[in-house]
Parts: C-alpha cells; sequence; structure tokens
C-alpha cells in the first residue's frame, strides 16, 4: 500500500559572461526563416490590472487571458500556433527528425505498472506502434485486451486511460478514462472474466485511487466537488464508499471538512482511504502537496458504514511518507530528524509515531520509497539520480540487492501474499521494462516488455558534478555520440526541473532524444536543488526563499559543459517542463546571454497568480502562500513571467502549452509568451506552440508526443546553427 499525496505537477547574476564560459569558435550562423507566407505573431492586447501586495504594487498587462471564455484568448492562441508552425515548418530537416522518431518509439512497447490478482496479472502497456496506453490481462500465459482507450470516439479529439486498480482476487477492476488529456477522469469498473463495464460510473475521479475490500464487494474513492474549470476544482474534495451495483449518487460521504468536528482540515487537503490486503483496518491519509501526510487509522467495516471513529497515528509535523501493513505491524517511512528517510516499526495495537521503534537507520542515501511483499520490505533508495534496491527481510536484516546497471526504478510493485517484486526498470541507453526480483535477490528481465531492435552502441553516457556558487557539488548526466569532441561544436540541451523533493531527472531511456543526438546534439539533465536527489535537506534549499538555487545550479552545471568543451554559448540550450519552467523561465531572465535557445513545456511562469488557476492554492506548502508576506516574497521570487525586462536581448524560445491543461493553467504560458515578444530586443524569435487536444501531457497519444519531439528538436538544431538545419536566406 502506498501513501498517496496531491502532486500535480506542473520539469549568478545576469551580466558578461565569465572567462571560463566564453564561447568556444565562431558563434554558428543562424538565419531567419522566410515568413511570407505564414501570419505573423499576433500582438497581445494590453490591459493593465495592477494589485498591491504588502505595500508593493505589481502590474500585470495580460490578466485578461487568465479568462479562457474572452473573446481574444482562443484567437491569439490559434495565431500564435499559425505563426509557430509558419515558423517550424520552414525549418529543413524536420521531415528526416520525425521519421527518426517515429521509426524509434513505434519499435518501442512501453509498460507503466503490473499488478499480480489470484491468477490474473494485469498490465498498462502501449504495444509497438500504438498510440495510446492500454490494460491488459494475462491468464494461463495469454493476454488479452480489457480497456483500449483508441477503439473510442471522442468527437475529433481521443480518450486515455488514466488510472487503474483491480480488486483482490482479480474479479473486477475500477479504472479512470478522461478525454483529450485533460484528467478530468470518469470512473468505470469492468468484469475481469467477461471484459464488460458494469453500469455504473462515477465522474470526478481524478484522485480516484479505489481502497477495494478484501471480499472485492466495494471500494472507497476519493472525487473532486467543483467544477473543472473552478479555481476551485481541487479544493475541499471528499472521500466515499461505493458498494459494487448501488447508484453512485447514493455513496455516502465518509471524509469532508466538516464532517467530523475531531478530524479538521484545510481546503487544499485531500481525503484517501487506503485499505491493506488482509488487514482489519483502513487508513485515511490526509494529503497535499507535500511529501507528508496526516494518517488515521479505523476498523475496515466501520470506515465503510460511515461509523468509524478514525485514531490520529500521525500528524503532517511527523514528516510520514509511507506505510505498509503486515499482520499486526505497521511500518512507517519519516524525515522527521532524519532527512535521507529512516523506517519506523509500531503495533497496530498502539499506532503511534511516538511509540515506535526503529527498522531501518538513515543512511547516506535516501529511502524513497517501499513497498511489502511476503519475504521482507523492499525499499525504492535515491542516490543523487541513480536508483537502488533494499530489502529488509522477516528477521530484519537489510540487505542491498544487486542491479545490473544504473538505472531508474520507477517503481516497486508487491503483493503482500507473493515473495519477491516486480519493478519498471531502464536506463539511459537501456529501455524500461518489468523486472523481477526474487526473494534470493536475483534479478531478472521478465520478458513482459519486449526489447526494441534498436542499435545504441554507437551513444554513450557521461555523468558529473558541476560547482554552485556556495560551493555544493551538483549532479548531471549527459547522452551523446560515443565519438563527441570538447571543442565547444556540439548543440547541448539541459534540461532541469528541481521542485517537490520527490521527483528528480533519473536514467531513462533517450528513445526520442536519439534524434537530436544523431545531429550531433548532447542531451543532459542537472539534478539541481530543490528536487529529491539528497532527501529533504535537498529539497529545502531549492524550495521557496531559497528557490534561486534551484536555477543558479542549472546555470552553474550550463557554465561547466562550457567551460569543459562540451558545447559553447551559441550552442547551450535549456528546458523544462511543469514546475520546471520555474527553473527554465528564472535562468532565462537571469541570463539571457548563457543561451543560444530555450524551451518551457507547459511550464509554471506565473506563479503570483496561482490562486486564479484550478491547481491553485493546493500549491502553496511548496511555493509559499501569497496571504502572508514572506509567501509572497517567494512566490514574486520565482515569477519569471514579471521578471522579464523591456529592451533585453533575449534567446530564441519556445514555450508550449495544450488547452485542457488541468496542472499549468494556458495563461501561465500565453502570458509568458507575449511579454517575451513585447520585452526583446533581438531578432531572435518568442515562438508559442498549442496542442488543442491535449493537456499536461500525461494523456498525450504517442503521434502527439513525437510531434512535439521533432518540433522541439527542429528547432533546438535550427537556433544552434546545426547543419541541415538552416532556412534558405
Amino acid at each position: 500500500m502506498t501513501v498517496l499525496t496531491r502532486r500535480l505537477f506542473l520539469g549568478a547574476s545576469a551580466g558578461v559572461l565569465v572567462a571560463a564560459c566564453a564561447p568556444s569558435g565562431d558563434a554558428p550562423a543562424v538565419v531567419l526563416p522566410k515568413l511570407s507566407d505564414a501570419p505573423a505573431a499576433p500582438v497581445a492586447r494590453v490591459e493593465p490590472v495592477s494589485d498591491v501586495y504588502f505595500g508593493e504594487t505589481i502590474t500585470d498587462n495580460y490578466r485578461w487571458m487568465e479568462n479562457p471564455k474572452d473573446p481574444d484568448w482562443l484567437p491569439f492562441l490559434e495565431n500564435q500556433n499559425k505563426h509557430t508552425r509558419g515558423v517550424i515548418d520552414s525549418i529543413p530537416g524536420r521531415d528526416k527528425i520525425l521519421a527518426r522518431i517515429k521509426d524509434v518509439t513505434g519499435d518501442i512497447v512501453a509498460t507503466n505498472r503490473v499488478q499480480e490478482e489470484g491468477e490474473h496479472l494485469f498490465f498498462e502497456q502501449r504495444p509497438a506502434g500504438a498510440e495510446s496506453f492500454k490494460l491488459f490481462v494475462r491468464e494461463t500465459g495469454a493476454d488479452r485486451v480489457l480497456v483500449d482507450p483508441t477503439t473510442m470516439t471522442a468527437g475529433g479529439g481521443h480518450y486515455s486511460l488514466d488510472w487503474w486498480s483491480a480488486a483482490p482476487g482479480g474479479k473486477y477492476v475500477a479504472y479512470g478514462l478522461s478525454k483529450d488529456g485533460s484528467e478530468d477522469s470518469i470512473l468505470h469498473i469492468l468484469e475481469t472474466a467477461t471484459g464488460k463495464d458494469l453500469a455504473e460510473t462515477i465522474p470526478n475521479t481524478q484522485y480516484g485511487s479505489p481502497g477495494w475490500l478484501d471480499d472485492a464487494s466495494g471500494f472507497f474513492y476519493t472525487q473532486l466537488t467543483s467544477p473543472p474549470d473552478s479555481p476551485d476544482r481541487y479544493l475541499n474534495s471528499q472521500a466515499r464508499f461505493h458498494k459494487l451495483g448501488d447508484d453512485p449518487a447514493k455513496d455516502p460521504v465518509l471524509v469532508k471538512r466538516g464532517l467530523d468536528p475531531k478530524i479538521a482540515f484545510d481546503d487544499i487537503q485531500v481525503p484517501f482511504i487506503n485499505t491493506a490486503y488482509g488487514s482489519s483496518h483502513a487508513f485515511l491519509v490526509l494529503a497535499d502537496v507535500r511529501p507528508d501526510v496526516r494518517l488515521y487509522m479505523a476498523p475496515v467495516a466501520e470506515a465503510a458504514s460511515g461509523k468509524a471513529k478514525w485514531v490520529e497515528v500521525a500528524k503532517f509535523e511527523d514528516e510520514i511518507s509511507g506505510l505498509e501493513v503486515d499482520g499486526d505491524t505497521l511500518y512507517l517511512l519519516t524525515t522527521k530528524g532524519a532527512p535521507r528517510g529512516r523506517v519506523l516499526k509500531a503495533s497496530l495495537k498502539t499506532p503511534s509515531v511516538a511509540k515506535a521503534t526503529e527498522a531501518v537507520a538513515q543512511a547516506e542515501t535516501v529511502i524513497d520509497s517501499f513497498a511489502l511483499a511476503k519475504d521482507g520490505l523492499y525499499l525504492r533508495i535515491m542516490d543523487g539520480g541513480i536508483w537502488k534496491l533494499k530489502k529488509l527481510d522477516k528477521a530484519g536484516k537489510l540487505g542491498e540487492i544487486a542491479l545490473p546497471f544504473d538505472g531508474t526504478i520507477g517503481g516497486v510493485f508487491a503483493s503482500s501474499d507473493r515473495d519477491g517484486v516486480k519493478m519498471n526498470y531502464g536506463g539511459w541507453l537501456a529501455p524500461t521494462g518489468i523486472w523481477q526480483v526474487d526473494a534470493a535477490g536475483v534479478v531478472t528481465d521478465t520478458g513482459l516488455t519486449p526489447k526494441p531492435d534498436i542499435d545504441v552502441s554507437a551513444y554513450a553516457t557521461t555523468r558529473g558534478f558541476a560547482t554552485a556558487k556556495d560551493g555544493t557539488k551538483i549532479p548531471y548526466s549527459l547522452i551523446h555520440k560515443k565519438d563527441v569532441k570538447l571543442d565547444g561544436s556540439n548543440p547541448a540541451w539541459i534540461s532541469a526541473y528541481g521542485s517537490y523533493g520527490s521527483i528528480s531527472y533519473t536514467p531513462a531511456f533517450a528513445n526520442r532524444s536519439l534524434a537530436f543526438i544523431d545531429e550531433g546534439g548532447i542531451i543532459g539533465y542537472a539534478n539541481v536543488r530543490g528536487g529529491g536527489e539528497y532527501g529533504r535537506e535537498w529539497h529545502l534549499a531549492g524550495q521557496k526563499l531559497n528557490k534561486a538555487n534551484t536555477w543558479r545550479d542549472l546555470i552553474a552545471v550550463c557554465e561547466e559543459l562550457v567551460a569543459k568543451g562540451y558545447t559553447s554559448t551559441p550552442k547551450l540550450a535549456i528546458g523544462g517542463r511543469s514546475a520546471g519552467g520555474i527553473t527554465t523561465g528564472m535562468a532565462l531572465t537571469e541570463r539571457p546571454d548563457l543561451f543560444a535557445a530555450v524551451v518551457a513545456g507547459v511550464g509554471w511562469h506565473n506563479p503570483l497568480r496561482y490562486p486564479a488557476e484550478p491547481n491553485g492554492w493546493g500549491e502553496a506548502p511548496e511555493w509559499g502562500d501569497l496571504r502572508e508576506e514572506q509567501g509572497y516574497k517567494a512566490v514574486k521570487l520565482i515569477d519569471s513571467y514579471h521578471a522579464v525586462k523591456d529592451g533585453t536581448a533575449y534567446p530564441a524560445v519556445l514555450l508550449t502549452t495544450g488547452v485542457t491543461d488541468p496542472r499549468v493553467a494556458p495563461f501561465h504560458i500565453g502570458k509568458m509568451t507575449a511579454r517575451l515578444q513585447a520585452a526583446t530586443s533581438s531578432e531572435n524569435p518568442i515562438l508559442l506552440r498549442v496542442d488543442f487536444d491535449a493537456g499536461h501531457g500525461m494523456g498525450s497519444t504517442r503521434t502527439q508526443q513525437d510531434n512535439e519531439a521533432a518540433d522541439t528538436y527542429s528547432f533546438l538544431l535550427w537556433r544552434t546553427g546545426s547543419k541541415g538545419h538552416q532556412p534558405a536566406a
């Protein structure tokens, strides 16, 4: 059982370059494309609105973009996208890039997760050549499709499988479907034997998270209560119980704000009721964007009937981020007094953190999460961007499991009635597959995910450490051709994230990136502060008023790569997605002289206006509460939209958004585009790419992702002066 948290992600001062960062060789010739046949970028309407925060006035020229019904909004997006298409489609070599990407992704079979129940092996997989992920079941060696979103019509759009959970024994599966990448899930229930849905459906279940009863007669679930377009969308959600066959509209509400005066919680916190197979207790988890949760427990039968007297197990200040139940033993993962994590063991008879004993002490590496199998507790370990695996056996002995290569463990899938675990495992040059770890610690590929016929012998990876201005060592990873020359001639695209303390750039198969690397490029990832690479201290060092460390760490990595000759300023680009837009946007506005190009995907650029979007106030624990002066200062610090300065020579910028994005409202990207276009003194293009039937990317089809990658790499190769990618003069 995993404790769920509500994470909707969104991923030196300006001046003259220091000598170590001087460009190597002549600047590449970057040719502006002929745009006689392409529409010009529309000039955004200026309509100033001023706000006063603790005596400081902030003026916003494009506040009108926050209203998706404003008559100028969709035309602005449409015309910006037409302009962008005119520019990118004129770049030579895009068709070649897209063809290479399609060849790679068409050969790859991707498997997200698996669940074993009874004689059934359920797995979510995108088969070779398929557009979207499907849900399969393997029985007696044969595979059968249970849910196939690609067969569903959506009035010109598409459907996506958002989440799923099989019932104990595997008789039923609850799953969520949404349209056009919106993640606005509708819960369905299918019968495994027939593959047919039951009659009932439940809307507003983006957080679904079914907690099944052992007899599979029903489940707990979480439901949103406000309309999809409302700024209150993720506030005041509630936990309910559904008995199969009942009318969902009559499902009892078990937990919501104000229902139980003994359990008071904020509107941003989401109630989940989790179950553990074989346990007589259910667990109420109150979660928000923080890694930590509040935790209660009660007998399952009482919880399902709405008569639970919830007993408090842990407060937020106990810093609990994981739990597992083994008989009468409760395992808890905490970072209190141990920023890299330790495991506690408590009795269900006296379930309190104060009475718990230590089962696994803090170590040099980070305990990120754990999963309970019949033979022990498996610990997923983070070591600066590389994943490891340990096991606490039934005798209390902790041992490390030898993995075949440095890589990423995307998830550990365990059953309390089975020895060993399965895991989602891969590396930069090793396609991700489902691997088995047996009780003896032997690790083997299950073969559930066929290996693609992709030759990676020409590529290599490099791991290094840059030194930040305060002396902190910042890890980074590079993927490149084996014969890379350190003469500053290589286009390089370095991405960073650095938020929430639980997300890190870790080895994932390069796939689409090979198209960029084949053209002589270097793909890089900077493990900046604010993420989870080295535990809670690493997170806090890049959070709130410390957030500048995040983008300055990225700058330090870029300067290091220039100094070592991997690239040079005219060949250097940076990128980030979602909350990585904070990192990318602030690096852009602080050091526009350091980069040839910047790509920000579905990025957070105007966080001072987070109360206006659905994901709004829920972000306050991570960024800062705008209702408090210190919180305002912290949020203003990361607002790249307001950091843009008139008359500055900005590099080329490509911003992207999806119209149905529920995590980062499109107005962030629209405002940033308009502001940069109005402010820049250079001729470098500021482009906005819009996908009108996509959201944050989770529900995008393979074709949508392929096309975005082709546009991105073509843009980068053009702006870094790469031969074969320069339009005719």
